[in-house]
């Protein structure tokens, strides 16, 4: 869990619930809560929070948290019989404390560590599938964040499932960002009975109004908010925030769909756990598998990966 100068400490939350820091050799951190496996918290070397997380979260059990990484397994939304985005992130996981080793010298430099979670029996009663859920989460050298999934099927008996990370990134102003690497998608849109569209934009921007392609205008008002899955996404999708000259690069592996998210004021309003203005410092984009369930009969891994990188002397594209 520790190599080259990186660091791994288990601390405790004000709730006896433990936590683990991650910190690499130049002082990249990242915090990560046994409650839902969660990481709660991805901190530059100077310091600077690139997750969200709302004032209003609430960090006791069987709340799940508002904010950084929740993971949404084996549901995701609504879509099915189990509780909004599945039992994952409101279950306790463990750490493994003897987790496979890495390839030659993958660990050079990395601080991680490997959590798991196995179905309780009353989690069997309302899903009644025997899995492992193994997730390792690590820093890279170069203050890179990744998270790695491997789902493993217990008694091999074949069982589908959706996935998602719902990464709440912290951002500048809402009206600051644009989405790339979606034009053309189809997606499905939440706020329409999941009808499909086609991305006709360059990029995704949260100003004025969004155009589906039939032609209708959404106004981003006070009454509006966004909440699609784009289908079949590319491998990278990148989040451009003008003001703080920041990108966010996302890169994942066995995920085609992408959802984005932001509540926008009327909502945010009716959210318990969130804040009436934290519409403005937050987006959702996630990398997920979610319109086609995916089919595990052995195993099954999900690499999801973030870069972020400071733009302050070069133009956006």
């Amino acid at each position: 869990m520790n190599n080259s100068g990186a660091a791994v400490e288990v601390t405790k939350d004000r709730n006896g619930i433990d936590q683990i820091l991650l910190r690499n050799p130049r002082g990249t951190s990242a915090r990560v809560s046994l409650h839902g496996g969660q990481v709660l918290s991805w901190r530059t070397d100077r310091g600077e929070e690139l997750l969200f997380t709302s004032s209003k979260a609430i960090f006791k059990p069987p709340y799940a948290v508002r904010g950084g990484i929740p993971i949404c397994f084996p549901q995701f939304g609504q879509r099915g019989s189990l509780e909004q985005h599945g039992f994952a992130r409101n279950r306790t996981w463990i750490i493994d404390e003897n987790p496979p080793p890495w390839h030659p010298n993958g660990s050079n430099g990395k601080a991680y560590i490997d959590l798991l979670l196995k179905p309780s029996e009353d989690d069997l009663k309302i899903w009644p599938h025997s899995f492992e859920f193994r997730l390792r989460v690590y820093l890279t050298a170069d203050g890179n964040l990744s998270l790695i999934s491997r789902i493993r099927n217990i008694n091999c008996k074949p069982f589908s499932f959706s996935i998602a990370y719902h990464t709440y990134f912290s951002i500048s102003d809402i009206s600051e960002v644009r989405v790339e690497g979606l034009e053309t998608l189809d997606y499905l849109d939440n706020l329409c009975q999941r009808e499909r569209f086609t991305e006709q934009g360059d990029a995704l921007t949260f100003e004025s109004e969004v155009k589906p392609s039939n032609g209708k205008a959404f106004q981003f008002s006070e009454s509006i908010s966004i909440d699609r899955v784009y289908l079949g996404s590319r491998d990278v999708v990148a989040i451009f925030d003008h003001e703080r000259k920041r990108t966010f690069s996302i890169r994942k592996e066995g995920l085609p769909d992408i959802g984005v998210w932001n509540p926008w004021e009327k909502k945010s309003k009716a959210i318990a756990d969130f804040g009436d203005e934290e519409y403005k410092q937050m987006l959702c984009v996630n990398g997920a598998a979610i319109e086609k369930h995916t089919h595990s009969s052995r195993a099954l891994g999900c690499p999801f990966k973030l870069r972020t990188a400071s733009n302050a002397n070069k133009k956006n594209p």
